[in-house]
C-alpha cells in the first residue's frame, strides 16, 4: 500500500473502473431506446458508483469512513450484476456477457474486500478506539 499516491493506484478502484467500462461499452449500447431511462440509467449508476465511492472513501482520510464508502461500493457491484441478470432475463444480453460481467464483479468484489481488511487491520494498529475487535470475513473468498 506505499506505493498508493491516488485513488487510482488502488487495484479496487482499477478493477471497478474496468467494470464500468465494460457496462458503458459493451452492455447499455444493446439496451432498447424504451429502456434508456429504467435499466439503462440504473445499471450505468451502479456502476458509476463503484468507482465513486472508492474515490470519496479514499478522499476522507479517515480509515472508519474509507471503510463505509468500501462497503457501499461493493454493494454497487452486486447491484450492476442484478442488472446484468435482469438484461440477461430480458434478452438484452446473452449468457456469455452476463458470465462476462459475473467475473468483473466478482473480482472487484473481492478486491475491495482486501482493501477493507486492510483498512481495519491499519485501523486497529493505530488504536482508534471506535473499531469493536471483530474479525471480517468477506465475502466470495
Amino acid at each position: 500500500m506505499s506505493d498508493i499516491k491516488t485513488f487510482e493506484d488502488l487495484q479496487a478502484w482499477q478493477a471497478c473502473r474496468e467494470l464500468k467500462l465494460f457496462v458503458s461499452r459493451q452492455i447499455v449500447p444493446r439496451f432498447p431506446n424504451h429502456e434508456q431511462f429504467e435499466l439503462t440509467r440504473q445499471i450505468k449508476e451502479a456502476a458509476r458508483s463503484t468507482t465513486a465511492n472508492l474515490a470519496e472513501g479514499y478522499g476522507r482520510y479517515h480509515h472508519l469512513d474509507n471503510h463505509k464508502f468500501c462497503s457501499n461500493s461493493r454493494g454497487s457491484c452486486y447491484e450492476v450484476l442484478d442488472h446484468l441478470i435482469t438484461a440477461n432475463d430480458d434478452g438484452y444480453i446473452d449468457e456469455d456477457q452476463l458470465d462476462q460481467g459475473r467475473v468483473l464483479v466478482n473480482t472487484a468484489a473481492k478486491l475491495i474486500n482486501g482493501y477493507m481488511n486492510y483498512l481495519i487491520k491499519a485501523a486497529q494498529s493505530q488504536r482508534i478506539q471506535e473499531i469493536p475487535d471483530v474479525e471480517y470475513t468477506p465475502i466470495n473468498q
